[in-house]
């Protein structure tokens, strides 16, 4: 049976080296990667991986959806690192709890928790 096994996506910034700085200092990633053109970047954390690409003039900020088993903690986390949180956390009427960040590019990360009931 064919599986999928991971998703990275590739995420438009304007600086990169601002970027990186913020998905370290107050997202909690690591830098994996920085091609040696400078112009392209892959951060990690645990077995999440972003690729991050410096794009000029045209702004087009994406979303994306990190899935996690401990919402509380991770918007403690987050939170304490000084991350730019633009929805605290919220029930959704599909099943989910969700809170948000945006990074100085103006992508939008979706921290998520399943709910059981």
């Amino acid at each position: 049976m064919i599986r999928l096994l991971r998703i990275a996506p590739e995420v438009p910034v304007q600086n990169l080296q601002t970027a990186l700085g913020y998905y370290q200092q107050q997202l909690g990633f690591e830098v994996a990667v920085v091609m040696p053109s400078g112009d392209y970047a892959i951060v990690e954390r645990d077995d999440i991986a972003i690729h991050l690409f410096e794009r000029s003039g045209e702004k087009t900020p994406v979303a994306i959806h990190i899935f996690v088993d401990d919402l509380e903690g991770l918007h403690a986390e987050l939170t304490g690192r000084g991350a730019q949180v633009t929805q605290p956390i919220e029930r959704k009427p599909w099943g989910n709890r969700d809170f948000r960040v945006r990074d100085d590019a103006g992508n939008e990360i979706k921290f998520t928790e399943p709910l059981d009931d």
